[in-house]
């Protein structure tokens, strides 16, 4: 009887226990997923290390041509590169620069999305060179910063790109540069064509030795911030980094079966390194386009059977914005894979385009802190997870936007926010997570770093960005610390307020910022949007929906209508440049409307402009 009873105890306990722990932890299974990933990802890593020499991405790339000669490893433009075909041709690339770099040295290359991209950063890796990889969108002064700032001893240009590097030729010549194009046609003097010499060098394999003194902490490449605020940085990425990067496709869940798209740009951390290495490291093809396009996109994934995708930014919704056809969820794709995207358009997303996972991941390419959202939950940016926080400790601490500061106590260290309140973003400093910095910059590198934090003596990387953890455990973005600005001490975040303007049917983007005014603390609030095609901007609607869904102090006092805002080449959107022009229209040639309290907005006159300016008019 006893027995009997023990054992019926026992079997509900066995019925009752998932239960529980459901109830507990809805996530648990998804959890223990991510822990295990994160544990292989960690063995892979340090079997990588024990490797002498050490095992770096590159090697990889070899393994697999020998073991898959012939799987396609690029497409593009309707050609087919096998494993065995990229291999020659980077061996090409490695044999034409053997003569002009040595191990070590600093190679830029300036070049848009192509398959002589990666071949020349295969044939680099081969010689034991780091490449430096250039924004395509930069020019003059910021072009020469960032070749400068690597101390690089060629400049590798695409045909295209000739006339950008003709600008600042004299200066690249004063520095002693070699400035090689992939070009026929070079008639100007400095400038030489490497198209010859790739035509008629060997495809045989490169010594090895050449490499042999890379370990994992040696640079790979140099990867460059978008520069929203001030000239970009050089961030160091060594093949240790790499290697982690690389990794998110394992974590994300992509298989070996799986077809990456890439149209990002390839001088970007997310294109490079966790869509193009990623899928090295994985063994699968790449989908390169030389650039995004909304109207192609999915033709592109039918095209080539594309089962995962990349995003950023606004990408996605450009997507939605798509005139709407009956093949919207004739394709393949089961997993898109990035950052940045609003929570309405992945909703939007979802309904339109079908049964996709999307994973949601937060990192800087400098940071040493990242998070992945690998439940699925709409609108987050990460899930917390005790394996992740033990390896590598963070916090959300208090800071005052107004003093542009952390906030510390009476002793002097800084203060965590309790949790489901907004702080900044910190990543502890240490060998498990270092953080490299930023090419001969020290100062730059320097204010990423804070002190005292905790501690007497620790060190954190500031990532810069405020963020809100809620109770089980998602981690949501709310802004950056230099976009958020205070008015009427109060604080406002500008994604929160765009998010509001993207609901004014109207309005089809939106960037929000602060302006300074004459005789006033703080900055107030202005938007600039570009309104949908064939519609004018609704003063009443945008004025009730601010009315309705936001405080008096976080509403657009001004906003400016554009046929076009302004975002980097991955789509990131530029705010200084915009804040400095402020709501003055004897400067602003575009329509500018004013938030009048009794009235909603009214066309913006320069009448309103000096009554502000005189104090005549209370904000």
């Amino acid at each position: 009887m006893f027995f009997s009873l023990l054992y019926t105890l026992l079997a509900g306990l066995v019925l009752v226990l998932p239960v529980l722990l459901y109830l507990r932890n809805p996530y648990l299974v998804q959890d223990v997923r991510y822990c295990l990933s994160v544990l292989q990802l960690a063995l892979s890593l340090n079997r990588c290390k024990r490797r002498n020499p050490c095992y770096t991405i590159l090697d990889r790339f070899l393994d697999l041509v020998s073991k898959h000669p012939h799987k396609p490893f690029l497409y593009f433009e309707g050609s087919c590169f096998t494993y065995i075909q990229a291999d020659r041709e980077s061996n090409k690339a490695a044999w034409a620069l053997r003569n002009r770099v040595r191990s070590g040295d600093t190679v830029a290359v300036f070049m848009g999305n192509e398959p002589q991209f990666v071949w020349l950063w295969l044939g680099l890796s081969k010689l034991g060179c780091t490449a430096a990889l250039l924004n395509t969108n930069i020019r003059s002064k910021s072009l020469v910063h960032c070749f400068s700032c690597c101390d690089a001893k060629v400049l590798l240009v695409g045909a295209d790109l000739q006339g950008a590097v003709v600008e600042v030729l004299p200066t690249l010549q004063s520095l002693g540069v070699q400035v090689l194009v992939l070009g026929v046609d070079c008639a100007v003097e400095g400038l030489h064509s490497l198209t010859g010499s790739l035509s008629e060098s060997s495809d045989q394999p490169v010594p090895v030795d050449l490499r042999s003194k890379i370990t994992l902490k040696s640079p790979a490449l140099y990867i460059y911030t978008s520069g929203t605020t001030g000239l970009p940085k050089a961030a160091v990425i060594n093949y240790e980094r790499l290697w982690m990067a690389s990794f998110l496709q394992l974590i994300a869940g992509v298989r070996s079966d799986d077809i990456m798209y890439v149209y990002l740009p390839l001088y970007h951390s997310a294109a490079f390194m966790m869509g193009l290495c990623g899928s090295i490291e994985r063994g699968i093809p790449v989908v390169l386009r030389r650039k995004f396009s909304a109207s192609q996109f999915w033709n592109d994934c039918r095209k080539y059977n594309v089962t995962v995708i990349q995003y950023i930014g606004e990408v996605m919704r450009y997507l939605c914005n798509v005139p709407k056809t009956e093949q919207d969820r004739d394709h393949k794709v089961r997993l898109a894979l990035g950052n940045g995207i609003r929570t309405d358009t992945w909703n939007e997303f979802l309904q339109r385009f079908g049964n996709i996972s999307i994973c949601e991941c937060y990192g800087a390419t400098e940071g040493n802190i990242g998070f992945v959202n690998y439940v699925g939950k709409v609108g987050a940016i990460g899930k917390e997870n005790f394996l992740h926080k033990m390896g590598n400790p963070y916090a959300l601490i208090s800071y005052d936007t107004e003093k542009e500061e952390p906030v510390r106590d009476s002793r002097g260290f800084c203060v965590r926010v309790p949790t489901g309140e907004t702080g900044l973003l910190v990543g502890q400093i240490s060998a498990r997570s270092p953080f490299s910095g930023y090419s001969k910059n020290k100062q730059q590198t320097e204010k990423k770093i804070l002190r005292d934090v905790f501690v007497k003596g620790d060190q954190y990387f500031n990532s810069g960005d405020l963020l809100r953890i809620d109770r089980q455990g998602f981690v949501f973005f709310q802004d950056r610390i230099g976009d958020t600005f205070r008015w009427k001490g109060e604080n406002v975040a500008t994604t929160e307020v765009a998010d509001h303007l993207l609901m004014v049917d109207c309005i089809e983007e939106a960037n929000v910022y602060g302006v300074k005014v004459p005789g006033h603390e703080g900055r107030i609030g202005m938007a600039s949007v570009k309104l949908k095609e064939n519609m004018d901007f609704d003063c009443t609607a945008t004025y009730q929906h601010v009315k309705n869904h936001l405080p008096s102090y976080a509403r657009p006092r001004f906003i400016r209508v554009q046929d076009a805002l302004d975002v980097t080449g991955t789509f990131k959107q530029l705010k200084g440049k915009l804040a400095k022009e402020g709501f003055d229209p004897a400067l602003i040639q575009d329509p500018l409307f004013y938030l009048d309290d009794s009235q909603g907005y009214v066309p913006m006159s320069r009448d309103i402009f000096d009554a502000i300016a005189e104090g005549r008019l209370r904000l």
